[in-house]
C-alpha cells in the first residue's frame, strides 16, 4: 500500500513540482507511516508512503525523493538491502533507517553501507524532526543551488560560448573591444577549446556581419590546391580546371574569413596569404590581373607559432601581421570553475537531441569529471557527456554511465566503483533503437516478469509498459 500528502495542494506532475523537496517512508506498520508522515508534514515537502518495500523501490524510482527513511526489520526486502537497492538507483538521495533492534553493529555496518542516519524506535518526535528536518535544510539549498545555477547558465552564456571564469570573462572583453575594429585576429588555445566559437563570436559582433563568414580549415586541404582554394583559379590554368573558380577570398568579400588551424599552412602558401592580408588583394591561379577584396581574416591554431618561427616552419611577417591582436582561449582545465555550467549546458542539449529526460549527474559521477584534466578540453567534456546521455538508462547519469576510460586511473584499477549496468545491448543506430534493445533484453533476463524488469530497468512499471507500447514489445 502507498500513499501521498502534502499540505493544501495535490501533487501535479510538473517540472516546477519537482524541483520541491520529496520524501519517502517505507514501514510496514501503517500507524508508523501515519506518526511519521503527520510528524515531518510541512509545506514545500512531497511525502510518500509505501508499506511494501517492492512498492516503496517503485515510488523511489518515480518520485526520485531527496530523503528515503526506512525501516529496518520488513518481510521479503529488510532496510539494509533496501538501502543497497536504493543507493544503487541512484547514490545522492539521503537514506535514515529506523530499528526497534538498535546495536552498534548494526549502526556501524548502515553507515558503512551508505545510510546518512541510524534512528532507534520508538522514534522521539524531537529528534525526528531535528534529524530530518537537517537533511531537508541541506536538500533545499542544493535545490536553490540547482536553479541558481540554472539562471547563471541563462547569464553566462556571450556569443554561444559558456563561461563565467575570470579567464573567460577577460575573453569576453577582448572580443567586445576589438570585435567592432579589428582586420586581423590570432586566435590561439588548445584543441578543443572553441577558437571557432570565438571566431563566430568575433563576426557577429563587428561591422561585416551580414556578410559572408567563410571557414577553411588548413589541416585538411591538400597542399597542391592551397592557392586555388583560396584565391580560385581560371579555365585550363592546370589539369582539371575546366571552369573559373571563385576563391575563398572572393567568396566573403566585404566579410570575414577564418582560417582554422593556419599552423599547417604550407610556408609556400603563407607568402601568398601575407600579400592578400597586406593589400587586400587576389590573384587567381592562371590570371594575370589583381582582384581587390575587403575582407577581415581571422586565424586559429593550436600550434605555438612563436615556436615555429623560431624552427623556420612559419613565416615570422605574417605571424606579426596576424598576430596584432591576439585573443588566447584557455584550457578547461585552467577554467574548472566553469565545469557545472557547462555540464548543465551540455545534459540539456542532449537532453532534446535524445528526446530523453536527463536531471543531471550523482554526486560521485560529478566527482569523476571533476578529476579529469580534460586534454580534449570542451570538445571531450561534450563527447563524454554525449555518451553518457546515450548510455543513461535512468535520468541521472552515474559513473557506470561514463567511459571506461574516466573511471580508470593507474592502469586497470577503478578510481570509483561504478554500479553494474544492466547486461550491454548490441550497438544501436539510433537512441530508439538502443532503448528497444535494453528493454528487450530486460524482459528477457526477468524471464518476462514486468516488476522484474522494470527494477532492472531503474523506471517504474508504467514506465516500461509505456516503453514496451512505443517500441511494439507488448
Amino acid at each position: 500500500m502507498r500513499a501521498s500528502s502534502e499540505p493544501k495542494a495535490a501533487f501535479e506532475e510538473s517540472d516546477q513540482a519537482e524541483e520541491r523537496a520529496s520524501l519517502v517512508i517505507v514501514d510496514d506498520h501503517p500507524g508508523s507511516l501515519e506518526f511519521l508522515s503527520h510528524a515531518l508534514a510541512q509545506p514545500g515537502l512531497r511525502i510518500d508512503t509505501a508499506t511494501d518495500p517492492e512498492e516503496g523501490l517503485e515510488l523511489i524510482q518515480q518520485r526520485h525523493p531527496q530523503i528515503v527513511l526506512t525501516d529496518l526489520v520488513m518481510p521479503k526486502i529488510d532496510g539494509m538491502q533496501l538501502l543497497d537497492r536504493v543507493l544503487e538507483y541512484d547514490p545522492s538521495i539521503d537514506v535514515v533507517l529506523m530499528t526497534a533492534h538498535y546495536s552498534t553493529e548494526s549502526a556501524v555496518e548502515a553507515i558503512r553501507r551508505g545510510a546518512c542516519d541510524y534512528l532507534e524506535k520508538p522514534v522521539k518526535l524531537s529528534v525526528l524532526r531535528e534529524r530530518v528536518g537537517k537533511l531537508l535544510s541541506d536538500v533545499r539549498k542544493r535545490l536553490r543551488a540547482a536553479e541558481l545555477e540554472h539562471e547563471m547558465l541563462d547569464n553566462c552564456q556571450f556569443e554561444g560560448i559558456i563561461g563565467r571564469s575570470p579567464l573567460m570573462a577577460e575573453v569576453f572583453a577582448r572580443i567586445r573591444r576589438i570585435a567592432p575594429h579589428v582586420r586581423t585576429v590570432l586566435v590561439t588555445g588548445e584543441t578543443g577549446t572553441g577558437k571557432d566559437l570565438v571566431a563566430s563570436a568575433i563576426h557577429r559582433l563587428c561591422p561585416a556581419s551580414s556578410y559572408p563568414f567563410v571557414v577553411l580549415n588548413c589541416s585538411a586541404v591538400v597542399e597542391s590546391l592551397f592557392e586555388s582554394e583560396l584565391f580560385g583559379h581560371m579555365r585550363g590554368s592546370f589539369t582539371g580546371a575546366t571552369s573559373d573558380k571563385v576563391g575563398l577570398f572572393e567568396h566573403a568579400n566585404r566579410g570575414t574569413i577564418f582560417l582554422d588551424e593556419i599552423g599547417d599552412m604550407p610556408l609556400g602558401t603563407q607568402a601568398k596569404l601575407l600579400r592578400a592580408v597586406q593589400n587586400q588583394e587576389v590573384q587567381r591561379v592562371g590570371s594575370l590581373t589583381a582582384r581587390k577584396v575587403d575582407v577581415r581574416v581571422i586565424a586559429a591554431t593550436h600550434h605555438d607559432l612563436r615556436a615555429a618561427v623560431a624552427s623556420k616552419a612559419f613565416r615570422e611577417d605574417l605571424f606579426y601581421r596576424l598576430s596584432m591582436i591576439e585573443i588566447r582561449i584557455p584550457a578547461l582545465r585552467e577554467r574548472m570553475e566553469d565545469l557545472p555550467l557547462l555540464q548543465r549546458h551540455f545534459l540539456s542539449r542532449f537532453s532534446q537531441q535524445f528526446e530523453k529526460k536527463v536531471r543531471g549527474l550523482t554526486r560521485r559521477a560529478q566527482i569523476v569529471l571533476s578529476r579529469h584534466d580534460w586534454p580534449g578540453n570542451v570538445r571531450e567534456l561534450e563527447n563524454v557527456l554525449g555518451h553518457a546521455c546515450m548510455m543513461a538508462v535512468s535520468d541521472t547519469i552515474d559513473v557506470s554511465d561514463l567511459p571506461e576510460y574516466l573511471v580508470r586511473r593507474n592502469g586497470d584499477r577503478p578510481l570509483l566503483q561504478a554500479v553494474p549496468a544492466p547486461a550491454a545491448a548490441p550497438a544501436a543506430e539510433s537512441f530508439a533503437d538502443h532503448e528497444k534493445m535494453l528493454v528487450a533484453d530486460a524482459l528477457q533476463r526477468a524471464g518476462g516478469n514486468q516488476s522484474e524488469a522494470a527494477r532492472l530497468l531503474q523506471i517504474g512499471r508504467d514506465a516500461l509498459r509505456y516503453k514496451m507500447k512505443k517500441h511494439h514489445l507488448l
